[in-house]
């Protein structure tokens, strides 16, 4: 709220000086005036700005501030400084992003030629806005990165001030390191097209490895869903006493395990496996005691359901078990 204070009854009011001898005073009194200064900053709901509801008896707002000129003036500034827009990957998802904050999505028109390729044009302007992108990189992985880079350069051409590319799955995250000779690196790869695409910062969720956010030359926000998810098992009134947090594979005992300290330090499972091919997996043995407790099994997605189901069959058929994952890549059913 704006709360005016008056500090005199006989301000000040300041005059141009000029040569001519009846305009050589500064300044000079005025009894009408009264000077003001804006105690609180003007606050602002949904890009307009709020005007102040003064008291009874209080005196009224000035006519300098209250000018429908100067209202169009802020009003209009402020609308273009956030814009959120929503490629074709999760709308719904954009909507609800834009709901929470009291915003609308921004209006861009996106829509594929016949030969396959993607056209973006923005209808609105985007002139000296921070501008936030919500397109997750999910299946289909490259239909929907490509957007995601047109996506940003449409607004780089169009002048925005700040690009946030807004990924809550980064896809190609799995491909974050060679794992046989003559590979490719692709996690590296994306990382590099969303830098030059124009994006100046990424925000992302769960990642696959933590070592992704080194491949970006641009800074990184990671987002952890953790917190949503022990609120849902303290929901479920568990004991702590009788759970025990199981890493689906060697790989994952890091997020396992920070898990597990999140729940009292609760104690932690491992399930040995060998791999035979991409999305092909083999239980070997289990590490760690599970014995008459509720498994909670903690991965960072899930693609064909594979592996959750052999560990869950194999190891660990007699308890009852959670499921936890972050992404679902809607591949395999």
């Amino acid at each position: 709220m704006v709360s005016l204070v008056q500090t005199s009854s006989f301000p000040l009011i300041p005059r141009f000086r000029s040569s001519h001898p009846v305009l050589e005073e500064a300044r000079v009194p005025c009894r009408s005036g009264v000077r003001c200064h804006v105690v609180e900053p003007l606050k602002f709901e949904n890009g307009k700005p709020c005007i102040p509801v003064l008291p009874a008896g209080e005196r009224s707002l000035p006519s300098f501030l209250t000018t429908p000129q100067l209202g169009n003036i802020v009003s209009s500034k402020n609308d273009t400084r956030l814009r959120i827009f929503s490629g074709t990957a999760n709308p719904s998802l954009s909507q609800e992003i834009a709901c929470y904050m009291g915003l609308e999505l921004g209006k861009i028109n996106i829509k594929r030629f016949a030969d396959g390729e993607i056209y973006v044009q923005l209808q609105e302007s985007v002139r000296g806005c921070d501008v936030y992108l919500v397109q997750p990189t999910c299946p289909p992985a490259n239909e929907n990165l490509m957007e995601l880079l047109i996506m940003i350069d449409a607004c780089r051409r169009a002048s925005a001030k700040n690009i946030t590319a807004v990924i809550p799955y980064f896809g190609y995250a799995r491909a974050d390191r060679k794992t046989q000779g003559r590979e490719s690196i692709a996690a590296k790869l994306v990382a590099n097209l969303i830098t030059e695409a124009g994006a100046n910062r990424v925000l992302a969720c769960d990642l696959h490895s933590g070592q992704s956010m080194g491949y970006f030359d641009i800074p990184v926000d990671h987002v952890y869903g953790q917190p949503v998810v022990l609120d849902y098992l303290a929901s479920k009134r568990i004991c702590s006493d009788d759970l025990v947090v199981v890493s689906p594979d060697v790989g994952g005992v890091a997020r396992a395990r920070a898990f597990a300290k999140k729940l009292s330090d609760a104690p932690l499972a491992i399930v040995d496996k060998r791999r035979h091919g991409h999305n092909v997996a083999e239980v070997m043995n289990l590490i760690g005691d599970v014995k008459g407790k509720v498994a909670v099994m903690v991965d960072d997605m899930i693609d064909t359901a594979g592996e959750f189901e052999k560990s869950s069959k194999a190891t660990l058929e007699l308890l009852p078990i959670i499921f936890i994952f972050y992404h679902k890549s809607n591949v395999g059913g």
